[in-house]
């Protein structure tokens, strides 16, 4: 993988400010429900070699 080159006249470099009380715990509290969301989906476990050679 190599570097990224700025093109002409575009600045990568980012200012960005500090997030407010009121937009840290909206995102605090996406984040939990998303989690809570996403944990009911369970990954079904893979099959190791000896479950296949025994099948």
């Amino acid at each position: 993988m190599g570097y990224i080159r700025e093109p002409e006249g575009i600045d990568f470099i980012i200012n960005g400010r500090p997030l407010t009380a009121a937009e840290d715990k909206a995102i605090s509290e996406f984040i939990k429900a998303d989690r809570a969301k996403n944990s009911k989906f369970v990954v079904p476990a893979r099959k190791s070699r000896e479950q296949y050679a025994m099948a």
